[in-house]
């Protein structure tokens, strides 16, 4: 296994695979998302034209299996400006891990905290003091929640990252065996880059 920042032309070369690994990672419970190609593309163009971005990359040999992103929350503005809009952060100090997506047979072994060791590094080096993400929240009985499932909150609280009251986005999609897309609220956890 090799997991790596991706610059460049092995950034661009690997966008296509990194919506793929969106779609069939994100169909699964908690996100349900009925993706299409044709929207990951316009929505994954952000991380090649902004120079701030990153795309980590998990391979296994050649083949691409696991996927993760990062841009400056700026770059989202629009997004999210109403979720922050109460708040006093500033904006401009704060990296937005966007999204990590990998295969099921290759988790449990330490990629998830790679993916975040390299985006925090990014972060810090173009000088963001704070670290956020976002969640989907999902009823405890949806129908669709698996039985076994385990949300990921002790592991992002391992990293040092914590929800923030109040601090929700809402987007829309449409879920699988859905017709029509419906919002869905997402709640942003942060951390303190500068923290040990």
């Amino acid at each position: 296994m090799r997991v790596a920042p991706l610059t460049g032309a092995a950034l661009a070369a690997a966008l296509p695979d990194v919506a793929g690994l969106r779609i069939a990672v994100f169909r699964d419970w908690p996100y349900l998302y009925d993706g299409d190609l044709a929207y990951e593309a316009r929505y994954l163009q952000s991380y090649r034209d902004s120079p701030l971005a990153t795309v980590i990359g998990a391979y296994d040999g050649d083949r691409l299996v696991g996927a993760s992103t990062g841009t400056p929350l700026v770059d989202h503005a629009d997004d999210f400006a109403s979720a922050f809009a109460h708040t006093t952060f500033d904006m401009s100090e704060i990296f937005y891990c966007a999204e990590s997506v990998l295969l099921p047979a290759y988790r449990g072994r330490g990629i998830g905290h790679r993916f975040f060791d390299l985006r925090e590094a990014h972060a810090r080096a173009k000088g963001f003091t704070k670290s956020c993400f976002c969640a989907v929240i999902r009823p405890e009985d949806h129908p669709d929640r698996p039985p076994n499932y385990r949300p990921l909150d002790t592991f992002w609280r391992a990293r040092g990252y914590s929800p923030l009251e109040g601090v929700i986005a809402t987007f829309n999609w449409k879920d699988m065996g859905q017709g029509a897309q419906t919002p869905k609220p997402l709640q942003f956890w942060l951390r303190d880059l500068r923290a040990a």
